[in-house]
């Protein structure tokens, strides 16, 4: 088997366990340099380089500098490597960004040129229902096809069908479910309100959300509040859940929840 086999191997059992990391690519070269195109590295998220190779010292800083900033924010980057001769040629600072590339100076004695390409690989977002209303088993066949882990929390003779979840979870023990970010639904409609929501607000999410009425949220915050629970977590809980889109039917109101879940998880990622 041979290395790069061996790495893409390894890249595919981190995907499957749902970890982060990158995978760095040398797409280029010009002159002497330590790695040649069609290198490849796996990243972690600390900075440790555990398979392959993309050169020495020379590239190594401005590679891992990129692989942090592409795992915090998931969006590929090119870095162009160059003696800062090139880079004056060019226009261009080391740091700087031009249509698209980062560029970094080689200061090594072989004054080659690399260009990397850095990709994250992330886990699927987790969206966590609680319930199992026709909202919820709506909000979960929506889900998987937009590629998210899906895990829906119901007492099993609360099901009348099977949902299209990948988790199935009988009662509202959730734990912590896995995933990179994540998102919670409280989409019991009158089946375990409270419980459920207890156990939403025990689970670390970017999202809560509760597919009710304000009023009867509001009932559920005062109750909760008056059995020790923090009114800071119960305020960053959004009621009623989704977009203000008219939504009537169960499956409008899943797509209306989808629809602020992408709103919350691609903040801060358009250009």
């Amino acid at each position: 088997m041979t290395a790069t086999v061996e790495l893409l191997d390894l890249a595919a059992q981190l995907k499957a366990a749902e970890e982060s990391f990158v995978l760095a690519t040398v797409v280029r070269t010009v002159s002497v340099t330590a790695a040649k195109a069609g290198a490849k590295a796996i990243i972690r998220p600390d900075g440790s380089i555990v398979a392959g190779w993309i050169g020495g010292g020379c590239a190594r800083g401005a590679v891992l500098k990129a692989a942090r900033e592409a795992l915090a924010d998931g969006i590929p980057r090119m870095v162009s490597v160059q003696p800062e001769n090139l880079l004056a040629e060019l226009g261009v600072k080391p740091g700087e960004t031009k249509e698209g590339v980062r560029f970094a100076a080689n200061m090594c004695p072989s004054k080659g040129t690399m260009d990397i390409f850095v990709e994250p690989v992330l886990p699927h977002p987790a969206l966590v229902i609680l319930g199992a209303s026709p909202v919820a088993v709506a909000l979960a066949a929506q889900a998987r096809p937009l590629g998210y882990h899906v895990t829906l929390a119901a007492p099993a003779s609360d099901l009348v069908t099977t949902p299209q979840a990948d988790v199935l979870i009988d009662g509202f023990a959730l734990g912590q479910p896995a995933g990179s970010s994540r998102f919670v639904v409280v989409s019991t409609q009158g089946k375990g309100d409270e419980a459920a929501l207890r156990a939403a607000l025990a689970c670390d999410a970017a999202y809560h959300a509760f597919v009710g009425s304000r009023r009867k949220m509001d009932s559920l915050r005062d109750k909760l509040i008056k059995d020790g629970i923090d009114a800071g977590l119960l305020d960053k809980v959004k009621a009623p859940a989704g977009l203000d889109l008219g939504a009537i039917t169960p499956e409008e109101i899943a797509m209306s929840i989808l629809a602020e879940i992408t709103q919350v998880r691609r903040r801060g990622q358009r250009g």
